[in-house]
């Protein structure tokens, strides 16, 4: 790992100000998160706290006229921009079962000219579990297990879903929908509110997802009794050894009222959209020693022509990524 590489990926944390507090409780820090996902999953040097356990791939990406209307973004240059991606599930356990009923991640490095580069990180899921990075971290801390049972305490799991009513979205989300049987097979969503900025600084709220040409795909009922608990990888690396896999990237444009600071609220259905892109995945592979083991996907690393609005768990994922990232280039 070189110097460049770990200044830019905690460049975006610097300048973060100790912002996200709970209404009426005290400051949620990057270092409290990531201890309450090693208490959780427990600790496994050297790898992430959260989405452990993942998926190496290269590609690039291609953007439209329509997009450039929208954004001064080198991403919608209409030239193929190289890209670094990671597949993943969420949560800290290496070994998690590919059928559980948890988000899959689809994390990206777009390599922009001039060594500039934009990272995205995003869910399966159209919403996000949380509002503020505090129900995040009480989630978190609810799923530690208990010493006498191995497994978290159902009461403390009742507990929070009583008390945090923005986490349920999601979660009745996941237990409607079974998980994909390929990660190409899913569609992925930013989740959170950007702003593509335009010629003369024009700024315009969005929400953008990767749909997969081949479709979507969920396991079947059956499938997810047999599928195994470690089919996602080599599903992937053995169908972009066939052939090329492709999303389209739809970008929805939000409208005066729609919320921008809040990722467990989609937006309304009939938002304005258009094709802002393809994304083309050419080769998978194991994440250990490949490009995209030692990527810090912060989402907040953007360059010009893409910015973030105030969404408070948005802005706090650089904390945790940076503490997560922090261990694991020393061992931890």
């Amino acid at each position: 790992m070189t110097l460049k590489k770990i200044s830019l990926a905690l460049a975006s944390v610097v300048a973060l100000p100790p912002m996200f507090a709970h209404a009426a409780g005290p400051e949620v820090t990057g270092p409290q998160v990531v201890q309450a996902l090693e208490g959780a999953f427990g600790v496994h040097p050297g790898e992430r706290r959260n989405h452990t356990k993942g998926t190496c791939a290269l590609g690039e990406f291609t953007g439209t006229a329509e997009a450039a209307k929208y954004s001064r973004s080198a991403l919608f240059s209409g030239k193929a921009v190289p890209v670094v991606a990671r597949f993943s599930l969420a949560g800290g356990n290496p070994k998690a079962p590919d059928v559980a009923r948890s988000p899959r991640g689809m994390a990206l490095q777009f390599k922009l000219p001039q060594d500039k580069v934009h990272q995205m990180a995003m869910l399966n899921t159209p919403m996000f579990g949380a509002a503020s990075p505090q129900t995040f971290l009480d989630l978190t801390l609810a799923q530690r297990p208990d010493p006498a049972t191995g497994k978290p305490d159902p009461e403390k799991l009742k507990a929070f879903k009583a008390t945090h009513p923005d986490s349920l979205a999601q979660a009745q989300y996941l237990a409607s929908h079974n998980p994909p049987d390929s990660y190409a097979h899913s569609s992925y969503f930013g989740i959170h509110t950007f702003k593509f900025i335009g010629e003369k600084d024009k700024v315009t709220p969005v929400r953008w997802r990767f749909v997969p040409q081949g479709g979507d795909k969920p396991l079947g009922d059956e499938a997810l009794k047999t599928a195994g608990a470690d089919f996602l990888e080599k599903a992937l690396i053995d169908a972009t050894a066939k052939q090329p896999v492709r999303w389209d990237m739809l970008v929805s444009v939000g409208q005066p009222g729609d919320p921008q600071d809040d990722p467990t609220q989609p937006w309304p259905a009939n938002r304005p959209e258009f094709k802002a892109g393809t994304l083309t995945i050419t080769s998978a592979s194991a994440q250990k020693g490949a490009a995209c083991e030692t990527v810090n996907f912060d989402p907040m690393v953007m360059a010009d022509g893409i910015a973030p609005t105030n969404d408070p768990v948005l802005r706090f994922r650089s904390q945790a990524y940076a503490v997560s990232f922090g261990k694991r280039l020393s061992g931890q």
